[in-house]
């Protein structure tokens, strides 16, 4: 079965914080919560199915979508969703935090038929399975910045840099990690109020302007049961993740500050882990983006 969807979602009045630098004599700052942010988002939605029938059975889609909003997020743990008060509307509109255009997913199943020919062969070579699954993806949105945090007219945002005309946004080259780098000489830091020291305007790069990588693993799993009686059975299981070794690279720095600005430092499934990987964040073996690994187990099922 094949069937294709078109999926749509607009959201208006949603919430946005911002954060006020003394706002009056009696206050350091204050936070203001407002219903001041939409999203729109829409999509094109393909799924094949194939039931199982034969031992196989199949399901692959793709999702071909755009997202774009004013704030990802109602609160200003992200200084880049923050509501900048008094700076033009709109200013913050773009692609969402989430905005992945191309998504590609399959999973497969299949019970490899036992041979024929003998029960020696029937004994040797009956009750392997194989799964597959698959998942691609383009990359991510990048929020540039320059610093956290910054003052802009009174407003706790992050800043985003201005374009320097004439230069390529990204260089490629086998010298970088994954191949790409943003490229430190086409950006720089909007000008700065003599008086207050703060930034007199948002930079004209807008919001969530660039893109990391894509992200592409293949995981494999293996298994055979032997049937001990009639309701026990022992199960032998051999899973791969990220069969082929691939490597995926998590988005590069993007703050223009650091002395590794435009630069990929790490692997996607470090980065996806809070880079915390066995103190607390997803173990290679339950996330995406990290290198090859092999798990063997053993299931005994009565």
């Amino acid at each position: 079965m094949i069937s294709a969807s078109y999926v749509g979602a607009a959201g208006r009045r949603l919430l946005q914080s911002a954060w006020i630098a003394s706002p009056n004599p009696n206050f350091n700052n204050a936070q203001l919560v407002g219903d001041t942010a939409a999203s729109d988002y829409n999509s094109l939605q393909v799924q094949f199915q194939r039931r199982l029938s034969r031992g196989l059975q199949m399901l692959a889609s793709y999702t071909w979508s755009h997202s774009i909003d004013d704030a990802s997020a109602g609160s200003f743990g992200n200084f880049a969703n923050t509501l900048g008060a008094g700076l033009h509307s709109g200013a913050d509109r773009g692609p969402s935090d989430f905005d992945i255009r191309n998504a590609f997913s399959s999973a497969l199943t299949y019970d490899i038929p036992a041979p024929k020919w003998n029960s020696w062969g029937r004994a040797a070579l009956g009750g392997w399975s194989v799964e597959s699954i698959v998942q691609a993806r383009s990359a991510l949105p990048v929020n540039l910045s320059v610093g956290t945090s910054s003052l802009v007219v009174g407003n706790r945002v992050q800043l985003r840099p201005d374009l320097v005309a004439g230069q390529s946004r990204y260089l490629l080259g086998a010298e970088f990690p994954g191949g790409k780098a943003f490229n430190p000489a086409a950006f720089t830091a909007p000008p700065v109020d003599p008086k207050t020291g703060e930034a007199s305007r948002q930079g004209d790069l807008g919001r969530n302007a660039m893109r990391g990588f894509s992200a592409t693993q293949w995981d494999l799993g293996i298994h055979r049961e032997f049937r001990l009686r009639e309701l026990a059975r022992l199960q032998f299981r051999a899973e791969f993740f990220n069969v082929l070794n691939h490597p995926n690279f998590a988005p590069p720095v993007a703050d223009l500050s650091q002395p590794n600005f435009g630069l990929s430092t790490q692997t996607l499934g470090q980065y996806l882990a809070g880079q915390n990987v066995g103190g607390g964040g997803f173990n290679s073996l339950y996330q995406t983006g990290g290198p090859r690994s092999i798990q063997l187990a053993l299931k005994f099922m009565f």
